[in-house]
């Protein structure tokens, strides 16, 4: 998942119209729909502060995020 983040990859949170989250699509950099995004792995990633969102934007990886990555061959 974190490989994915770091590569270019983007959380959409949708959100119901209390603001609450109540499901995730996750994007790859080019744009593909990716699965196996569980809002445990979702939560898990946010209190490691892995990931985060500026502003209502889609979330994104943080340095903290990119240092808990391990590299990989296919890394870019």
């Amino acid at each position: 998942m974190l490989h994915a983040l770091a590569q270019g990859g983007r959380i959409a949170a949708i959100k119901n119209e209390r603001g609450k989250i109540i499901e995730f699509e996750f994007f790859s950099r080019d744009g593909w729909l990716m699965s196996g995004l569980t809002p445990r792995i979702f939560n898990k990633l946010k209190a490691k502060k892995a990931i985060r969102s500026q502003g209502g934007q889609p979330y994104r990886i943080t340095r903290r995020g990119l240092e808990l990555v391990r590299s990989q061959v296919d890394n870019r």
